[in-house]
C-alpha cells in the first residue's frame, strides 16, 4: 500500500488524515489531496489507479458517490464522512470501511488492518472479514423542535406503517416517528435481529413473546408491547420465519 489518494475538501481534516496517514504507514505516498468531485474525475481518468483512496462523501460540488457514474478505480476505498446515513451506498463501491468523522487513529487503524487481511486473508479471516463489512445501523436520529433524539436499534420492538408513517414501538412502549419508508428501514437493519412480517410490520426477535397459530396455515405474532394491530405471518413467509426464528 504505497499510493494513497486522499479527497477531502476541509483543509484541517485533509491536513489531520496526512499526519494519521505518516503515523500508520510512514512509507505510503500520498499521491495528491483532491477537493471535489470534478477534480477526482479527472485526476482519476488520467493517472494510474492508486492503492487505496481515502474519500470523503460531502465534498463541495455534491456527493462523491457521483465520481463513480464517471470512472471505476479498482482500489479499494475507505469513506471519511460527518453523516452515518450513506452506508450501504458505500459499500457498493470498492469500501473497505466507513469512518465517521472526527476520523481518530484507533479508526483508521482498524480500517488499515482489515484491507491488510484482504489481501492475504485466512479461512477464518474471511468469514469473519464478511461479517465485518455489514454496517448495519445501529441508531435512529429523531427530529424533535430544536434537538435530534437517538433512539437505538436494540430498544426497538418493531416498526409499521399507519397512514403512510413510519412508526417505532420501543421496548418500554414508547413511540417515535422514523421518517424513512419501511423497505429502506429494513435495508439497514441486521436481518439476524429483524424480520419483515408483512408489509405492514417489521419485528425485532428479542420482541416477540408468543407466536400462536392461526387459520389457513398462518402465524400471530404477539410482542412484548402492545401494537396497533395482530401481527400475521402469511403461509408463503411461515417457513422463512421459522428458519429466521430459530437461527
Amino acid at each position: 500500500m504505497k499510493n494513497i489518494l486522499i479527497v477531502e475538501d476541509e483543509n484541517i481534516a485533509a491536513q489531520h488524515l496526512q499526519r494519521l496517514v505518516a503515523e500508520l504507514l510512514p512509507d505510503a505516498h500520498i499521491l495528491a489531496t483532491l477537493q471535489s468531485i470534478e477534480e477526482s474525475i479527472e485526476y482519476l481518468q488520467q493517472q494510474p489507479s492508486p492503492d487505496l483512496i481515502l474519500l470523503d462523501i460531502h465534498l463541495a460540488d455534491g456527493l462523491s458517490f457521483r465520481i463513480f457514474d464517471h470512472v471505476h478505480p479498482h482500489c479499494p476505498i475507505i469513506f471519511t464522512t460527518a453523516y452515518d446515513q450513506y452506508a450501504l451506498q458505500a459499500f457498493k463501491v470498492n469500501s473497505i470501511d466507513y469512518l465517521l468523522k472526527p476520523i481518530n487513529r484507533d479508526d483508521l487503524q482498524h480500517a488499515l488492518d482489515k484491507l491488510h487481511t484482504l489481501a492475504s486473508p485466512t479461512p477464518s479471516q474471511l468469514a469473519a472479514l464478511a461479517g465485518s463489512l455489514h454496517h448495519y445501523r445501529t441508531h435512529f436520529l429523531v427530529p424533535m423542535r430544536d434537538k435530534l433524539i437517538p433512539v437505538p436499534i436494540n430498544q426497538i420492538a418493531c416498526l409499521y406503517l399507519e397512514d403512510k408513517i413510519t412508526r417505532a414501538i420501543l421496548l418500554d412502549g414508547h413511540h417515535q416517528i422514523i421518517d424513512r419508508p419501511l423497505d429502506s428501514i429494513m435495508e439497514q437493519l441486521d436481518p439476524s435481529h429483524f424480520f419483515r412480517a408483512n408489509r405492514q410490520y417489521i419485528v425485532a426477535h428479542h420482541a416477540i413473546s408468543e407466536i400462536a397459530l392461526w387459520p389457513i396455515s398462518k402465524l400471530a405474532l404477539t410482542l412484548c408491547v402492545p401494537t396497533p394491530d395482530r401481527i400475521i405471518i402469511s403461509k408463503a413467509r411461515v417457513s422463512e420465519f421459522k428458519q429466521w426464528y430459530t437461527k
